[in-house]
């Protein structure tokens, strides 16, 4: 079993409570996390009060009748109120490191403190991953794991919301692996104009893609997602780049807004570095970069127990356990759009784009 040694002690309320604050604080997508219906994020706590392994969210569908006119007769013309659901299902994660009091007698440096950095660092990146992961699923499985049935299935029900490159046509209908290789290495970089294409795609789909109101200005935005390779031409754009003069001082205030961030038309787009390039799929064997173009209600968060600590003492207290834990589960957000409940499920608040990523000369 391995054994990281440790020099000085740290006490589970102390770290708990600090822990927290700062997990929230430095996680990449805390601003875009809340409770209510406006998140992009929408994380939801029910399992903390009582047991389960899952949380369900609802969706009513706004009525689309044209209603009566001067004295007609309403009943038997009433509208049906089609509601959906969603259910998330939690997942336990946990890590941790041991350390021996003689271990810590002889160290030359605050090994427990490194190991809590270690472990909060560990956290923060498992939380990200998982978002991550969640934005690229395909109908709940991982997008490296799900068959090319299952991504030219999940391509028909969400024809509304996907674009390959920058024009909808590179779309070849039901066969996803094609799509991707209409994007080539010129016309199919991310641009203010394909990006303004993801955004009229997100207000005409059917369900609309609702933008999130900022808390702080009433304005509404979109959020986009954006590997770096695929940042860096969407930076090159001329208009993007005379567009982003006077953001910083326009945005300070913004929630949503971080430093590096690029600001255009209602669109906040924020650089994540982590997010992987499909290699070699592209025309001519080109990488493509998937950008996930958010509205609200895009990925539900459900939480049973939020990231907490324990310290265990073993060996007749010499030797003490430290380790981090949560019950939980990021998921993207689907709804049904056929007859039942369940059928043809579409992703509710996400327009997913591809585009080139080609490497640096």
């Amino acid at each position: 079993m391995a054994e990281t040694t440790a020099a000085t002690g740290l006490t589970v309320q102390q770290w708990d409570d600090k822990f927290f604050v700062e997990h929230t604080q430095q996680n990449r997508f805390a601003p875009e996390m809340g409770t209510s219906e406006n998140a992009i994020i929408q994380v939801k706590e029910d399992l903390t009060k009582k047991k389960g392994e899952s949380i369900t969210y609802a969706l009513v569908n706004r009525l689309t009748g044209a209603g009566v006119e001067n004295g007609a007769t309403l009943e038997g013309n009433e509208e049906d109120l089609d509601s959906r659901s969603f259910k998330l299902t939690i997942r336990e994660r946990a890590h941790g490191v041991r350390s021996s009091a003689w271990d810590n007698q002889i160290s030359a440096i605050d090994l427990r403190k490194a190991a809590k950095m270690s472990l909060k660092t560990w956290s923060l990146e498992n939380t990200r991953d998982r978002i991550i992961a969640a934005l690229g699923s395909i109908n709940g499985v991982a997008y490296g794991a799900a068959s090319e049935a299952q991504k030219d299935a999940w391509l028909v029900d969400n024809a509304d919301r996907v674009l390959f490159g920058a024009a909808k046509s590179n779309n070849s209908g039901n066969d996803h692996s094609a799509s991707l290789l209409n994007v080539d290495g010129t016309n199919d970089k991310l641009t203010a104009a394909a990006a303004s294409l993801m955004k009229r795609m997100a207000r005409t789909a059917s369900p609309k893609i609702r933008p999130v109101m900022s808390e702080s200005s009433g304005r509404y935005y979109y959020t986009v997602y954006v590997p770096s390779l695929v940042f860096r031409d969407l930076k090159a754009d001329p208009v993007i780049t005379q567009a982003q003069r006077d953001v910083s001082l326009r945005m300070q205030n913004e929630r949503l807004f971080k430093g590096g961030d690029i600001e255009w038309d209602g669109m906040i787009f924020k650089e994540i570095e982590d997010i992987g390039v499909l290699s070699g799929v592209g025309a001519a064997g080109i990488d493509v970069g998937p950008v996930y173009f958010c509205g609200a209600q895009a990925i539900g968060y459900g939480v049973a127990q939020r990231w907490k600590s324990e310290e265990e003492y073993f060996d007749y207290k010499r030797k003490k356990g430290c380790a981090i834990m949560e019950m939980g589960g990021f998921e993207k957000m689907l709804f049904g759009s056929g007859a039942d409940d369940l059928d043809d499920l579409k992703d509710h608040g996400v327009v997913t784009g591809f585009f080139a990523a080609v490497a640096d000369a």
